[in-house]
């Protein structure tokens, strides 16, 4: 079984969900269910650290995708599908959203354009006679998918934890090959971002000595 994981850059760090995907495609090659564990990502030179990271947690090669362009999730799904095709996997595994747009979309659109089943929101996997068990997370409880495969899943936090990347580790996976990839699909963004802001900082306590001062400084706040 070879199992594709495609994984994104939040500044320098791997978006968390994604490292849940990670650490689940590793978990299925040490179970002896997968044999190759692919990683993918989108984007300019430095998403190949975030490539790196994925290798030291026991990936076992990477594609980078290379490109200026910030994509949107359709575009993103486009691109992963002629991966798809080209790498022939069983399961896709993805975070279930980027916690910097919070667009929860690529996973279900890779499902769709491929004509895939898809397990979003996983939090518990088992693979069994060819085919994926997935215990998702919904408004009432608890629901259990049983999906043929190859398929589509994308992770929650309950899943699993991540390990802590150790320095042999990190060594070896310098070692690890990572292939580029023209971004050669044309993509038509219908949304752009005008601008990004930080929240803004909190104001800082103050220590107060007796209830009396409390009650001075919060007097003129709620009257």
């Amino acid at each position: 079984m070879k199992v594709l994981v495609a994984v994104k850059r939040i500044k320098s760090e791997m978006n968390p969900f994604d490292e849940i995907a990670v650490e689940e495609a590793v978990k299925l090659k040490e179970r002896g269910i997968a044999k190759e564990v692919i990683v993918v990502s989108i984007g300019k030179p430095a998403v190949q650290e975030i490539i790196r990271a994925a290798l030291a947690r026991g990936a076992d090669r990477g594609l980078w995708v290379e490109t200026e362009e910030t994509l949107q999730p359709l575009a993103i799904a486009k691109i992963l599908k002629s991966i798809a095709e080209q790498e022939l996997p069983q399961i896709i595994l993805l975070g279930k959203q980027a916690v910097d747009d919070d667009n929860n979309q690529t996973g279900q659109m890779l499902a769709g354009l491929l004509n895939w089943p898809q397990g979003t929101f996983a939090s518990k996997l088992e693979i069994e006679n060819n085919s994926a068990k997935v215990t998702r997370e919904v408004d009432g409880g608890l629901e259990t998918l049983l999906l043929k495969l190859p398929a589509v899943i994308t992770t929650d936090l309950r899943l699993n934890e991540p390990r802590y990347l150790s320095l042999p580790n990190i060594v070896q996976a310098k070692k690890k090959p990572i292939t580029a990839i023209p971004q050669t699909i044309k993509t038509q963004s219908k949304q752009q971002i005008i601008n990004t802001t930080e929240p803004e900082k909190q104001r800082l306590g103050i220590r107060v000595n007796s209830v009396t001062e409390l009650l001075a400084k919060i007097r003129p706040v709620i009257s």
